[in-house]
């Protein structure tokens, strides 16, 4: 089935991720966005996410990375760029073994590459972290991050060109999804044979039933100046991983002219995404005080600046990707893992709507649940 009228609500990565698949697949495709495009309040446009393979105990994940690194591919041909910046990654446990180790078994079951380093290599190879106290370290050679902001931009005047009408400024007050009906906030009715919503943490306001599935959570990051004497460390460095229920971060390298960001992985699972946008000092200094143990010369760091963006949260961090009364599909749930794989999430949503995947497989695949 190709041709259908489809509407697509959310221009963040997800919405325009789908919107670029069904268009590749011969629908004609509308996308309308409550604000500006690219939205800066949107998960999706800070300046990157990170595309890596180790996912804890998740082998179906890791499974999924490989195929979204062959979706992003795609996706860099039809921009005629390449919005991502190769820098490998380390994972690592501190204290106690736990997510770094689970990962290294399921990366060994799921036959991607690794090296398990000691300490001491550790901290030769990365002379910008303290190695004292690690219990495991893995470093693989793949992962890098994607240029979230440029991309969300490049995709939007790409879709743009070929045809698909983006309508900024937009808002959607109500859902029909077994007509296939959108209500605007200024009172328009658009119809459509489909209906794909993508709307992040703001979803739950047009389906209240998607409340008791998905949080919004309320995320501070930090962008950080190193010490001049570590500058070369950091331009050479990999993401770094340490995913911790207490005490954990993660950081991305500067890149691509982007700054050295940290963030927590926990979630705060509060907060409303219209408002609470500015950062106080108090947070800004508390996320990048998760490094301070493992930051060498930590009090030579310098904050640069300071940002918030809202997850939508599913409880155990699986996607959402189902269908929506009689015309609707629905993609939710993405927290902050779900960018990697917005092309491949919308390639098998144009392959499910045109047939070529039932939609319950893609469902149970979308969750992690194949094995």
């Amino acid at each position: 089935m190709t041709g259908e009228s489809i509407v697509v609500i959310g221009a963040g990565i997800m919405g325009l991720s789908a919107a670029w698949a069904l268009a590749r697949a011969g629908h004609g495709v509308e996308v309308l966005e409550q604000g500006p495009v690219p939205n800066p309040q949107g998960a999706s446009v800070d300046d990157h996410r990170l595309i890596r393979f180790p996912y804890g105990a998740q082998d179906s994940y890791v499974r999924m990375v490989g195929a979204a690194f062959g979706a992003w591919e795609e996706l860099w041909r039809d921009l005629g760029q390449r919005l991502f910046a190769e820098t490998g990654t380390l994972a690592f446990d501190q204290g106690r073994p736990g997510w770094a180790a689970r990962s290294r078994e399921s990366l060994a079951r799921c036959g991607i590459a690794f090296e398990v380093l000691a300490p001491g290599e550790m901290a030769r190879r990365f002379p910008m972290l303290d190695s004292s106290g690690i219990a495991e370290a893995l470093y693989l050679p793949s992962g890098g991050a994607l240029m979230a902001g440029r991309i969300v931009a490049a995709l939007a005047e790409h879709l743009s060109a070929r045809g698909v009408v983006i309508h900024a400024g937009q808002p959607v007050t109500g859902l029909d999804p077994d007509r296939g009906e959108a209500r605007l906030a200024d009172g328009r009715r658009i119809r459509a044979g489909r209906i794909v919503v993508a709307a992040g943490p703001w979803a739950p306001r047009l389906l209240p039933e998607l409340t008791r599935r998905v949080t919004a959570s309320r995320q501070v990051v930090v962008y950080l100046q190193p010490p001049a004497e570590l500058a070369a460390a950091w331009s050479r460095a990999p993401m770094i991983l340490a995913i911790d229920p207490e005490n954990g971060f993660y950081a991305v390298p500067p890149v691509a002219g982007l700054g050295l960001k940290i963030g927590d992985h926990r979630f705060t699972l509060q907060g409303d995404p219209d408002r609470e946008r500015e950062p106080s000092d108090e947070e800004a200094l508390a996320i990048a005080g998760l490094c301070r143990e493992r930051f060498r010369n930590f009090p030579g760091y310098r904050i640069a600046t300071a940002k918030t963006c809202f997850y939508d949260v599913e409880p155990e961090e699986r996607f959402i990707l189902e269908p929506l009364g009689a015309r609707g599909w629905l993609m939710s749930g993405f927290s902050g893992h779900g960018f990697k794989f917005a092309p491949l999430l919308g390639l098998r949503l144009a392959s499910a709507i045109g047939g070529g995947l039932a939609p319950a497989a893609l469902t149970r695949w979308a969750a992690g649940q194949e094995t």
